[in-house]
């Protein structure tokens, strides 16, 4: 009886600390429970309190606030995709016609300013058996060209023996092309994308040039396959491979900017053309771009406002903060357009910005349109290859006298595809901080930017260049 009993209380010593046990786990169950809940609600509040504090720096008026805004951040869009953000979409629809069949070519419009444009090919103080491609332009000739005449002649690159040579096949072939789509590739820095919706009609109308140097000619040979016609003209699809030798610049920067601005000047046949930079892919029908950028408004130059900069300041504070170009040389351009009296850009400027997305140029090949085009390329010539900067100087002293279309940055990234280089361009001329570094280490260019280092007919010292409040830690 009493080992029963013993056995009995020990039992219930067992069951009791069992109990325990079980109690102990289900309260250590429910606690993991309540801390994970905790955690994640603790985690879900510190994630609102970041994009409350992100949506305001955003928004905010304040410099240092607005400059920790990530403005390309995937929350903003879909805030403003559902209409609760301010900021811009990245995209938005493109109101082009329903059908390219279906668009009517208009008459081309007629010049009225500037009736009759020629080219300097020769420079008479000019010695040198390899003249320079953009010849030698003095502060004087500058100063003329901007003055417009029913009859004008400019300097326009392609100076007599001065390079950028192409094969004979190619000049044939470009005969025949009054509508062009134009890209580049210098350097192998990029591979041919082909366009996608190009309608039959436009396949038939529209030439497809791709200007590449030998070095990007032999670096696509490499890596896709280059069918030779019967005329030994090269393709890599859709696109004619225009190839271009003896490239005028040491800089591939300065060399990418001849079939870029001067489009007019390599392919002289052509009425219009569409310019996208060789990183991109055509996604939208070019006759669809013509008719509704050029013809529905009755525009001869189309391009699109630049998605952060709307000051040529603003954007070159950029360029010397991403190391673009050697501060210095930007900040000498700047001085000059300045003093030349170039103010920021403000919304009391008849234009929507001062600085475009030069990465797709939509142009009617009138006189007008061709005069800018060179006195562009002459400032990109004389000074630094930031043809950004230069754009809106351009503008700025050519008046109402062309009719451009600056058209929604949106829109811009609704044409094409953006695709990555395929290497990174860099040269040690960007990264230079003073002038003294620039000479003593041989970065100056020999054959581009002699503007820079020719003296100003004024004295330049006592410009200080406008505040630049930077709006995005962007571009």
């Amino acid at each position: 009886m009493a080992r029963r009993n013993r056995g009995g209380t020990g039992g219930g010593a067992e069951a009791a600390l069992k109990a325990d046990a079980a109690a102990m786990r289900l309260v250590w169950r429910r606690g993991a429970v309540r801390l994970v809940l905790v955690s994640a609600i603790a985690w879900a509040m510190l994630v609102l309190l970041a994009l409350a504090f992100h949506l305001w720096s955003c928004s905010s008026s304040v410099a240092f606030l607005s400059a920790l805004c990530k403005k390309d951040s995937k929350v903003l869009n879909v805030l403003g995709s559902m209409g609760l953000s301010s900021k811009p979409l990245h995209r938005c629809p493109i109101p082009v016609a329903d059908d390219p069949n279906a668009v009517a070519i208009p008459k081309r419009t007629p010049n009225t300013i500037v009736k009759k444009l020629s080219y300097i090919t020769v420079d008479k103080q000019d010695k040198d058996p390899s003249p320079l491609f953009g010849g030698r332009q003095n502060w004087k000739q500058r100063e003329e060209s901007f003055k417009l005449n029913s009859t004008m002649k400019v300097h326009c690159g392609f100076m007599k023996n001065s390079g950028a040579d192409m094969d004979s096949a190619d000049v044939k072939y470009i005969q025949k092309c009054k509508f062009v789509v134009a890209s580049g590739i210098f350097d192998g820095y990029d591979m041919p994308r082909q366009p996608s919706n190009i309608s039959h009609r436009s396949q038939k109308l529209f030439c497809f040039l791709m200007v590449v140097d030998e070095v990007s000619l032999d670096f696509i040979g490499k890596n896709t396959s280059v069918r030779i016609d019967s005329s030994g003209g090269k393709w890599v699809g859709i696109w004619r491979l225009i190839t271009v030798h003896r490239l005028p610049f040491d800089e591939p920067r300065r060399n990418g900017k001849i079939p870029k601005i001067l489009t007019h000047r390599l392919f002289p046949q052509a009425w219009y053309s569409i310019w996208i930079d060789g990183k991109m892919e055509l996604i939208v029908d070019p006759l669809l771009i013509l008719e509704r950028y050029l013809w529905r408004g009755k525009y001869t130059f189309a391009v699109a406002v630049h998605k952060h900069h709307r000051s040529i300041y603003e954007e070159g504070d950029a360029i010397k903060r991403r190391k673009r170009y050697a501060r210095p040389l930007v900040d000498l351009q700047m001085k000059i357009y300045y003093y030349e009296g170039m103010e920021p850009w403000s919304p009391k400027k008849k234009m929507p910005s001062d600085v475009p997305e030069g990465a797709v140029l939509i142009r009617e090949h009138t006189t007008m349109t061709d005069l800018f085009s060179c006195l562009w390329f002459n400032e990109v010539n004389l000074f630094t290859p930031r043809d950004q900067i230069s754009f809106g100087y351009v503008v700025h002293r050519l008046g109402d006298a062309l009719k451009f279309f600056m058209f929604p940055n949106c829109e811009y990234n609704s044409l094409f595809i953006l695709h990555k280089h395929t290497r990174e361009h860099s040269s040690k001329v960007e990264w230079a901080k003073t002038i003294d570094e620039i000479v003593k280490k041989g970065l100056k260019e020999s054959r581009g930017g002699l503007g820079l280092w020719t003296p100003y007919p004024a004295d330049l010292s006592s410009v200080e260049l406008p505040a630049v409040k930077r709006t995005s830690s962007a571009g």
